[in-house]
């Protein structure tokens, strides 16, 4: 009886599993800004609203609905099903549901990966390499579809080591031929279904250096096997992503959307890491433990991990946007690495306290596994969701739940003014152009937003040149018919604006600026100073001064 209770009392406990579950919240709410981060990108306005169309429309987009610059113009919804997944929990619950859902996706993305590093290395050790995966992959947390290839990946990369091990089947099915049916899935959820297919040839490009380089006829022979088998996998599952909405013609535009210098180099999250950012401190890490586990599996005769951290590590420095991509592929390949070196630690010709250290570090982690091992309920993990959606549903939440978008950083304010003007082709920075879809459509269309792959090299860079007040920037705005612009106070163009008599503020609360044309405006501005307690931003000098500072996607 005592032993019966003892054992229920242990599936009332926390585990290792519940840690890595709960790591990324925990991250997200004390070290981060937590609703406010994931919402720190206002593309998921978009995506809603392409969702609601593509729900009330019974078709996806293929010409764009949102724009008046490039109205009806080829447009690839290549997010087709995450924008319907966005607009079903939005409609259900609001802003607050997506958070939640976010939270969730990389809560469950992160706990599957602790469970591959655990398959490969003690508990502690794979603890601590996911923690740092976890933090180094926060740099890009945002409610966005991207999520969703992130948990693919880990679905992907675990099937794809219990090939490399033997177990090729589930539930008797091959493992090998259940990716194409999760690209499928994956291609219409996210254009990063690539990623899957590029790790089947890291995977394929490992067995091939191990025929090259091994000495042993019956591990060539497997090898050879295997590397066939991976490489027909990435052929049906490139096959596979065919199946989508717009055919061949999605792929092409992907390839030729990543290969475009001008896009790598005004897109922000396509810009390689400043290592001055807080995060910048995990990727070094992971960079190098990566680079010494690499070094050491390719030791082993293990090659596979080489070309992964190789591919994934370039790629990383390449583009912040893909370091959890580094991140996912790195923590179980470096766990199993210091896993094995210091488990040969009492072993070495080091001091004895050292060795010691190291004989007691291994007993502990041989009891954290007895006991972690043991079969939870996990009631913490979902006791902690609960407590999230029962602070994001609050009627007055604390500030890190606040499932809304940054008043402080949108023009939440100037949104009632502009709603009431229905003839207003508004011209804004992309950051509030989504925020203007988001909040205004289908009752106002926007000069520019997000889609950076919509509207192409030519356009963006007249774009570029207007917010940066080059010689012919109001040309551009004539030639569009632009009657409005809403720029932040600190923007170079609203300095040009404010000394041009041909436009005059009409709104200004400290956060934005309205202007439209002096001939067609009468009576005074409205502010919202009186209210917000700050000074307009039409009386902030030096507005002119610098670069756009607003959190665009596009680096002027």
């Amino acid at each position: 009886m005592e032993n019966t209770r003892n054992s229920l009392a242990v599936k009332f406990l926390p585990s290792l599993t519940d840690f890595a579950f709960l790591m990324p919240i925990v991250f997200l709410f004390a070290r981060m800004d937590g609703a406010k981060t994931l919402l720190g990108d206002c593309d998921t306005g978009w995506h809603i609203r392409t969702g609601e169309w593509i729900v009330s429309n019974h078709q996806v987009p293929a010409r764009d609905v949102f724009s008046f610059s490039k109205a009806g113009e080829p447009w690839f919804a290549w997010e087709w099903l995450s924008d319907i997944v966005f607009a079903w929990l939005n409609h259900h619950g609001g802003l607050a549901t997506v958070v939640l859902f976010s939270i969730v996706l990389i809560a469950v993305t992160f706990l599957l990966l602790f469970r591959m590093a655990l398959h490969r290395a003690n508990p502690i050790v794979a603890v601590v390499v996911t923690m740092v995966a976890t933090a180094a992959s926060a740099i890009h947390w945002l409610a966005r579809p991207h999520l969703f290839s992130l948990l693919f990946l880990v679905l992907f990369y675990r099937a794809l080591e219990n090939v490399r091990e033997g177990r090729t089947r589930l539930w008797g099915v091959p493992y090998l031929a259940l990716l194409p049916l999760g690209t499928i899935l994956w291609t219409n959820l996210h254009g990063g279904f690539f990623v899957g297919i590029l790790m089947l040839a890291g995977y394929c490009a490992g067995e091939v250096l191990k025929m090259a380089f091994s000495a042993d006829r019956s591990q060539v022979l497997a090898a050879r096997v295997r590397g066939r088998n991976f490489f027909l996998s990435a052929v049906a599952c490139g096959a596979a992503s065919l199946i989508n909405p717009y055919f061949y013609h999605l792929h092409v535009h992907v390839v030729q959307y990543l290969f475009d210098p001008f896009q790598a180099q005004h897109i922000s999250e396509f810009l390689t890491l400043n290592f001055h950012h807080p995060m910048a401190m995990f990727l070094e890490i992971l960079l190098i433990l990566g680079a010494g586990a690499a070094i050491w599996h390719a030791a082993q005769g293990s090659y596979t991990e080489a070309v992964l951290l190789l591919m994934w590590g370039h790629a990383a420095l390449l583009a912040s946007r893909n370091i959890p991509l580094f991140g996912i592929v790195a923590a179980p390949v470096v766990a199993s690495a210091v896993d094995a070196w210091l488990k040969r630690l009492p072993e070495l010709e080091l001091a004895a306290w050292l060795r010691n250290a190291a004989r007691r570090y291994l007993t502990t982690a041989s009891e954290v596994a007895a006991i972690d091992g043991m079969a939870r309920w996990h009631v913490v993990s979902i006791a902690a969701v609960a407590l999230v959606a029962a602070l994001l549903y609050a009627p007055a939440p604390p500030k890190g739940f606040r499932s809304e978008y940054d008043p402080q950083a949108y023009p939440a304010g100037a949104i009632a003014m502009l709603r009431n003007d229905s003839g207003a082709r508004i011209f804004t920075n992309d950051e509030w152009g989504d925020y203007l879809i988001y909040r205004l459509y289908p009752g106002h269309r926007v000069f520019v937003d997000g889609r950076s792959d919509f509207y192409g090299d030519d356009f963006v860079q007249k774009y570029l040149d207007v917010m940066n007040v080059k010689y012919d920037w109001q040309t551009t705005l004539d030639r569009f018919g632009i009657n409005t612009v809403l720029l932040s106070p600190e923007a170079p163009l609203a300095g040009a604006l404010k000394e041009s008599s041909r436009w005059r503020v009409v709104y200004d609360d400290g956060i934005a600026l309205i202007f439209q044309p002096a001939q067609k405006t009468t009576g005074e501005t409205h502010s919202a100073a009186s209210a917000t307690g700050k000074e307009p931003g039409a009386a902030k000098p030096g507005a002119r001064d610098g670069v756009v500072l607003s959190r665009t996607k596009f680096n002027t």
